[in-house]
């Protein structure tokens, strides 16, 4: 059986992260954008993580360009403008697509595993998958989904 530590990616700053590293973790993994209206969310996201990470809770963050060219700048300007703006502190990873002939494996999994509109594609900048500690897609949840509104379903997954 495949789960999420059965994927690797490539961090932000080019270093290869294998997602085993995260066993035991709680995985809030979303693919983000620098310049969408839900980049705001990037707030939030920080805000959950600082929440939740002393007890098991980790954001993954996967910058893509696949939706409106809303993520138009590299890597280290991403990391720049995500840290500069948000205090973005969770990892994030080199730019990514999540649909078509050259997403990356992990969104292959994550959508097959919890598809959305239309054939299991990704609609939107700021899609959510809550992966468990065992590396198991819980719940998939929209763009307009504050990070913020899923704090219980993330409480549910962490030890007390």
């Amino acid at each position: 059986m495949t789960t999420a530590h059965d994927f690797s990616a490539t961090a932000i700053d080019g270093t290869e992260r294998l997602l085993a590293d995260y066993k035991g973790k709680v995985l809030l993994i979303v693919n983000t954008a620098t310049q969408c209206g839900f980049t705001p969310q990037f707030k939030g996201l920080e805000s959950v993580y600082q929440e939740y990470v002393d007890r098991g809770l980790v954001v993954l963050g996967f910058p893509c360009d696949q939706f409106g060219h809303q993520n138009p700048d590299g890597d280290e300007e991403t990391a720049t403008f995500c840290e500069k703006n948000f205090g973005v502190t969770f990892p994030l990873f080199s730019e990514i697509e999540v649909n078509g002939d050259n997403a990356h494996p992990l969104y292959q999994w994550l959508k097959k595993e919890k598809g959305g509109v239309g054939p299991s594609k990704i609609k939107w900048n700021f899609t959510k998958f809550l992966v468990d500690a065992d590396g198991n897609v819980v719940k998939r949840y929209g763009s307009a989904t504050k990070p913020e509104k899923i704090r219980g379903d993330i409480e549910k997954l962490l030890p007390r």
